[in-house]
């Protein structure tokens, strides 16, 4: 043919080889995205016969990413952003201290200077958000709180990393000596127009996108057109996330974020993820094809000890760093494991700032080659690390009197109020997670003099909901103990608002034992686990294509009102 079909060729080698390995992958009980790792690297550069376009597979990623980052925000409210601040902003600023003074630390060994350990140290210390949206959306804990929590952390990371690939030009002017002299001022200068830059960026979203988006999604979905539908999301993410880049200077990632955050105002954010799962899923596989095809495996004959210390700091050090952190925050054993597996790994941004910084001088090019390595290694290890979280969570407790009491100890917030009308604890309804969907709920009830007793993971919420008099309990209640606290036993109803299908289990069991006639009510990720939990008697089971909140609400005030005229 006369005319170029790279695009052509290097997508149907992508797609065809990542089919064909990720069905390996999946038939030796390895995640599918092994394979498509696995794909990237055989048809790199690195590796013999056809090598595909590095470009064009690095845009195409890109395309991926903003959809990926683009169908979280449509999950992610203004309010669960907030919600999580206190723990994501502090949490996520000391973990990449840590970090990075590991990679300084091991550089430093190395014989490599301060401007080279300060760029590896950064690359290793921001996780992929990509990697963690789908092992998050595989678990079914997008909308947990440890999803909010991890999500929010990632997404100070990203916001600090804009900061810093803005500033590092004017860091290797002055760590190579290369001509004049950085000032203060001209430092502090650059920041201040940075951090401004974004201020403006995020005003704009919250302030005229969540009325103007809402509003034109809302339009085109009047003329009854799926396709015109479809268009408009993707258009809408992608064009949003292009012009984040292009006028304020922040990531594609977090333009799409926004985006999807603003789109969320709308009654149609469900289709509008729905539209776009599709396309989201194809376009993720692009992304980890082409971290494929950035890999040399010599380099793990060349450098093997290298890479295994790369690989420790990424899945061990940082990780060790933010389940202490979670931990010092007062949040669950669950929650902190979690959080720390989700940080395990590194992606984009950390592609970004190495090849930067190659090109800055700042960076050998050894080092970015070791980052890549412990990219591959630590996302094929990922789903693998979040799979030993439940087991190591019952090891730990079983095994450390400390680790237990340190979760729980003297914590007021864990404990119900000795004040609380007892009243209000007898023939209450248990609310497990208070979200937005769980939020709902409770208001429902509480409209119609029902009380109701809260059990939530996010302690600024049992913080707030004590303060505006609604008795709440802060942990994880797929532990008796929390449950106990929210007097299950003298409850008349169970409301699991959390789509964790694992916790809604165990939930179900505990309260049906220490209440045998305690109505469930629960919250699912998928209409087939919803059927299943029915059939196995654990409740009446709501998934998440139902219209979750007003389903739920009116199913238990009909419960409550017939078990009153009885």
């Amino acid at each position: 043919m006369g005319h170029n079909i790279d695009l052509i060729t290097t997508i149907a080698a992508t797609f065809g080889l990542s089919l064909v390995m990720g069905f390996i992958a999946v038939r030796l009980k390895l995640p599918a995205l092994v394979g498509y790792l696995i794909a990237g690297v055989l048809i790199g550069p690195a590796t013999p016969g056809y090598v595909a376009n590095l470009e064009l597979s690095g845009q195409l990623a890109e395309i991926g990413i903003m959809l990926l980052m683009f169908g979280v925000g449509l999950h992610f409210s203004v309010q669960d952003l907030l919600s999580v601040r206190r723990i994501a902003l502090p949490g996520a600023i000391a973990q990449i201290v840590i970090a990075t003074l590991l990679g300084m630390g091991i550089s430093a060994l190395w014989g490599w200077n301060f401007g080279a350990g300060f760029v590896f140290g950064l690359a290793l210390s921001v996780a992929s958000t990509v990697v963690l949206l789908r092992t998050m959306e595989d678990r079914g804990a997008l909308d947990s709180i440890d999803g909010r929590i991890a999500i929010g952390w990632l997404v100070v990371e990203d916001l600090a990393m804009v900061v810093v690939l803005v500033l590092l030009p004017s860091f290797a002017e002055w760590q190579n000596n290369t001509g004049g002299t950085l000032s203060t001022s001209s430092l502090l200068t650059t920041l201040a127009i940075t951090l401004g830059q974004v201020a403006v960026f995020v005003a704009l979203m919250l302030i005229v996108g969540r009325r103007v988006f809402p509003w034109l999604l809302w339009q085109v979905a009047r003329t009854g057109s799926r396709e015109l539908f479809t268009l408009c999301v993707i258009a809408a993410a992608v064009g949003i996330a292009y012009a984040a880049s292009e006028l304020f200077g922040v990531s594609f990632a977090l333009g799409a974020f926004f985006a999807g955050m603003v789109m969320r105002e709308s009654d149609l954010s469900h289709r509008a993820a729905d539209e776009s799962l599709p396309l989201r899923d194809a376009f993720s596989v692009l992304f980890f094809a082409s971290v494929g095809m950035l890999f040399d495996p010599h380099l793990l004959l060349q450098e093997p000890l290298k890479v295994l210390a790369v690989v420790a700091i990424i899945m061990f050090g940082k990780s060790l760093a933010a389940f202490f952190l979670v931990l010092l925050f007062r949040y669950p054993l669950n929650t902190a494991l979690t959080v720390s597996a989700g940080l395990a790994q590194i992606g984009e941004f950390s592609f970004i700032l190495a090849s930067f910084g190659v090109s800055l001088k700042l960076l050998p090019l050894e080092g970015q080659n070791l980052i890549l390595a412990g990219a591959l290694i630590s996302i094929a290890l990922n789903p693998l690390l979040f799979r030993a979280v439940d087991p190591l969570q019952a090891w730990i407790r079983k095994r450390s009197g400390r680790a237990r009491r340190f979760e729980r100890t003297d914590d007021p917030l864990a404990v119900l109020p000795m004040d609380v009308d007892e009243k209000r604890l007898t023939q209450h309804a248990v609310i497990v997670g208070y979200g937005r969907v769980g939020r709902r709920i409770g208001e429902a009830l509480a409209e119609r003099g029902i009380s109701i007793v809260v059990a939530e993971q996010n302690r600024e919420i049992v913080e707030q909901l004590r303060t505006a008099g609604v008795p709440a309990v802060s942990g994880d209640a797929s532990e008796a103990a929390v449950l106990i606290q929210a007097h299950i036993a003298r409850a008349r109803m169970l409301i699991v608002a959390i789509p964790d299908a694992v916790g809604v289990r165990k939930m179900s069991e505990i309260a049906r034992t220490l209440n045998p006639r305690v109505e469930i009510i629960v919250r699912t990720p998928s209409a087939e686990e919803a059927a299943l939990l029915e059939k196995d008697g654990l409740g009446k089971a709501f998934s998440e294509q139902d219209e979750l909140a007003l389903g739920m609400s009116r199913h238990a005030l009909a419960q409550f009102a017939g078990n009153a005229n009885s």
